[in-house]
């Protein structure tokens, strides 16, 4: 399979020894590439699942979805972009201006940040530290804030509603996600995320870890649907009581920033677990078929990145179209009561699994 890794050395060395540039501004010139990289990807990606959900979304309810704007409603993303660029930006009377004006970016850093320590291939990420889960949990977190922040600071009853019900939800749920991520941790004996996925080499972690592989991958798909505050988990902008939830308030590319962190953080979600428990950019291999491992060694690995991130993708918008909205009572009961006591418990047999070597 190939490296990127190469590419990266080639370019860093014509910078520095053919171009004879100095530490400085090759380092630069590489930030700045790598940034308008992140952006334009993040770009690209949010057009592909606002489409996506849409077309799903009227599949499951026996509909066309977008059909008129350019073929195949292939051009109603952009026509919706190019509408949000044309609305007034219009600030809230009482509001506090700072923090409205600045949980819109937190909510983007978050996403943004997150998005950054998903690995497409080998060689082929952009953040890879050694406690690099504990990173990707903490930067996640500053989405809370920005949620928060958002209804708190327009000074709307319903925003303020919705941003106590978003804060509590995904605080609960966090807990979980960790969870969950420590359980693969004490697997792969590492927290780096390039490590994760080569412990995963001879098989994806969701085998090779039995029982309670399976049962941490099946809680950080429902704990990420609620930290994503996709239905049914949505509460935090239940437009049957809260209108639009914290960006009520929000216009123009405010909103734009929230909507689009919205379908990026789904796709970080889905990128994570994948990354975690179906082996990241890993291809399928089965024990004693060497001539089938071949043949799945020839696909890209970031061909099987995203395979396995579009189909996650699709299971989570099955569940947003399937399920009711939940009350948050029983958002919070089932974390509570059932998800974080699970966790716990799995953590301990995945421990029992490890100091015994029961595992593959």
């Amino acid at each position: 399979m190939f490296d990127f890794s190469v590419v990266t050395k080639w370019f860093d060395e014509l910078l520095r020894s053919t171009l004879g540039l100095g530490d400085f501004w090759a380092t630069l010139i590489e930030c700045v590439i790598i940034g308008v990289a992140i952006l334009l990807s993040y770009a690209v990606f949010a057009i592909i699942l606002i489409y996506m959900e849409r077309k799903v979304c009227a599949w499951f309810q026996c509909r066309l979805g977008p059909n008129r704007v350019g073929k195949w409603g292939l051009l109603q993303v952009f026509a919706d972009v190019f509408k949000m660029l044309q609305k007034e930006i219009f600030f809230v009377d009482k509001a506090d201006k700072l923090l409205y004006l600045v949980a819109p970016f937190l909510v983007l850093i978050a996403s943004v940040g997150t998005y950054s320590f998903l690995p497409w291939n080998k060689g082929m990420q952009i953040l890879d530290f050694n406690v690099g889960v504990f990173l990707l949990t903490a930067i996640s977190s500053i989405g809370v804030v920005g949620i928060f922040l958002a209804g708190w600071g327009s000074n709307n009853k319903y925003g303020v509603v919705s941003a106590m019900r978003g804060a509590v939800q995904m605080i609960s749920y966090e807990m979980s996600l960790c969870l969950c991520l420590i359980t693969a941790v004490a697997l792969t004996g590492t927290m780096q995320v390039s490590g994760i996925v080569e412990s995963q080499s001879n098989a994806w972690l969701i085998f090779k870890g039995h029982i309670p592989a399976i049962i941490a991958f099946v809680i950080f798909i429902i704990a990420g649907n609620a930290e994503a505050n996709r239905g049914p988990f949505d509460l935090a902008e239940a437009e049957s009581e809260l209108t639009a939830g914290y960006h009520t308030e929000y216009s123009g590319m405010g909103f734009g920033f929230f909507y689009l962190a919205e379908y990026l953080n789904m796709f970080v979600i889905a990128g994570v677990a994948a990354t975690v428990f179906l082996g990241g950019w890993m291809p399928l291999h089965v024990a004693g078929l060497d001539g089938f491992n071949q043949v799945m060694d020839y696909i890209p690995g970031f061909v099987w990145f995203l395979g396995k991130v579009f189909l996650l993708v699709w299971v989570l918008l099955w569940i947003r179209w399937t399920f009711p909205r939940l009350r948050i009572d029983q958002i919070l009961k089932l974390e509570w009561k059932y998800l974080m006591p699970l966790s716990l418990i799995n953590l301990i047999l995945m421990t029992v699994v490890v100091a015994f070597g029961l595992h593959w």
